[in-house]
């Protein structure tokens, strides 16, 4: 970066050195992050709750200490309203719990600030943060800023809507059915859902401990501007926290491996259709990868769509026995109408059912995992076609099935427990208006640095979206 570049447009890796090495304070990279938040969130709506003096508090103890505190110092960042902030509330969109107040940080959070990073406000997300899209009676809508012709997602909306407007170099945001690739895809940024146990995760918060299929496929993760950010930052994320019992403390790094990494590429539409401008950005991302020396084949993995049916069924079936009535008392009469379509669209299962479908979890896996033995990553479609616009999933059945229905290629890695990356390899020149189109990339268990080694390999020969989008915005 160049002093002719406005600070908030630094990516998080360009500002982490700068302030290392002295050349830019910790309070000037928060003042103008600020002031960025002051000039485009009250039309985005992304951060509804401002941190602004304990932001400008910390950078002053940051610049004050003799060195860097640790790999994110003076990194502006936000932090999702569904997990605890000790001091503040964890709303997750629903009026009903405005007044919950986090007694600590989550492990989330205390990792980010022990890593120097400056939380400079809490993001958005819709009602129990289960939607693909970001609004709620509490703090209202959040806006894309590609402009109001397409949803911002969600459910971490607010972090995707905030990152690629130029509120903080990195959001945090979390994931149980797509909820940081959802964003990633609909903003043009970029993530990583970590695998299962890859990031420690626990609300003090809470009341009782979530159900088992929601520890297994929920995770913590960020968005960001580029997948260079991510190797940054994502080693930060997962150190240890004794309060996740379950928590794999391993390195970010493994083992290299031998030879041109096998790519393999799925064009399955699962019955929906492949819009052609999902198409372009497939075959973008696969030239990219192909010219990086990825050894790129087209392949299938097994039981894409049945495994992505019954993953979702089974969280339908988890959700509606142990959270379906604090929905249907909390949550808004259009919340309860979204949840009545998914019930109809993913039937949810009961009983011995249930219990039987959990168990066959393991065989899903086990199957991706031989396939992933071979192929060490997977490029896939995201959505099947652009992003929809806002409000689309409260549009009934055939509003649901264009936010979800069709979304198996999100569900299969949260039920397999597999890292999965998003990022945007192609601007769309659609009637309504300019849009990112994002591809994910799968892989391996534990092996969240091969993908962002592969989104990395992408764009340095696709530029990140960002820089499309500060020239329309402009």
């Amino acid at each position: 970066m160049t002093g002719k570049t406005p600070l908030w447009q630094w990516s998080a890796t360009d500002i982490a050195a700068a302030t290392r090495d002295g050349s830019l304070s910790a309070i000037e990279v928060t003042e103008a992050a600020l002031a960025r938040m002051d000039a485009v969130n009250p039309d985005l709506n992304a951060v509804v709750e401002s941190l602004a003096d304990t932001a400008r508090a910390e950078a002053e103890k940051l610049d004050a200490q003799s060195g860097p505190k640790g790999p994110l110092h003076g990194v502006p960042v936000t932090i999702k309203i569904n997990v605890d902030q000790k001091g503040h509330a964890t709303s997750n969109g629903v009026p009903a719990f405005k007044n919950i107040i986090a007694p600590d940080d989550a492990p989330v959070v205390r990792n980010l600030k022990a890593a120097g990073a400056i939380v400079m406000g809490r993001t958005n997300t819709p009602e129990f943060s289960f939607r693909a899209d970001t609004d709620n009676p509490l703090h209202g809508r959040t806006h894309n800023p590609w402009g109001r012709h397409v949803s911002a997602g969600g459910s971490s909306g607010g972090a995707g809507s905030a990152v690629m407007a130029g509120i903080g170099a990195l959001g945090h945001g979390n994931d149980i059915g797509g909820s940081l690739r959802f964003p990633a895809a609909a903003n043009g940024a970029v993530t990583v859902k970590p695998g299962l146990g890859r990031v420690p995760a626990f609300n003090p918060s809470q009341k009782a401990e979530r159900g088992l299929l929601a520890q297994s496929m929920s995770v913590q993760g960020l968005i960001a501007r580029n997948a260079a950010d991510l190797h940054l930052s994502m080693p930060a994320l997962i150190a240890a926290d004794p309060r996740d019992p379950f928590h794999a403390r391993l390195p970010w790094r493994g083992a290299e491996l031998d030879g041109p990494i096998r790519v393999a590429v799925s064009r399955d539409d699962f019955g929906f259709g492949l819009h052609p401008e999902v198409a372009t950005a497939l075959d973008k991302a696969a030239s990219a990868l192909s010219d990086a020396g990825y050894a790129v084949d087209a392949v299938e993995p097994p039981l894409a769509k049945e495994t992505g049916d019954v993953g979702y069924r089974a969280l339908m079936g988890e959700v509606k026995a142990l959270l379906g009535a604090d929905i249907r008392q909390y949550g808004s009469a259009e919340l309860n109408s979204i949840f009545d379509e998914y019930y109809r669209q993913f039937p949810p299962y009961e009983g011995p059912e249930q219990l039987t479908m959990l168990a066959q979890r393991t065989h899903y896996a086990r199957q991706w995992a031989l396939f992933l033995d071979d192929y060490p990553l997977v490029l896939t479609p995201f959505m099947l076609k652009p992003f929809f616009r806002p409000g689309r999933d409260a549009e009934g059945a055939e509003g649901v099935r264009d936010a979800l229905g069709a979304s198996q290629w999100s569900f299969i890695m949260n039920f397999t427990g597999l890292p999965a990356g998003n990022l945007p390899t192609h601007i769309a020149d659609l009637p309504d208006g300019p849009q990112p189109i994002g591809v994910q990339i799968a892989g391996r268990r534990w092996r969240e640095d091969l993908i962002v080694d592969a989104m990395h390999a992408i764009e340095v020969r696709i530029p990140p979206a960002c820089n499309t989008l500060w020239t329309h915005l402009d």
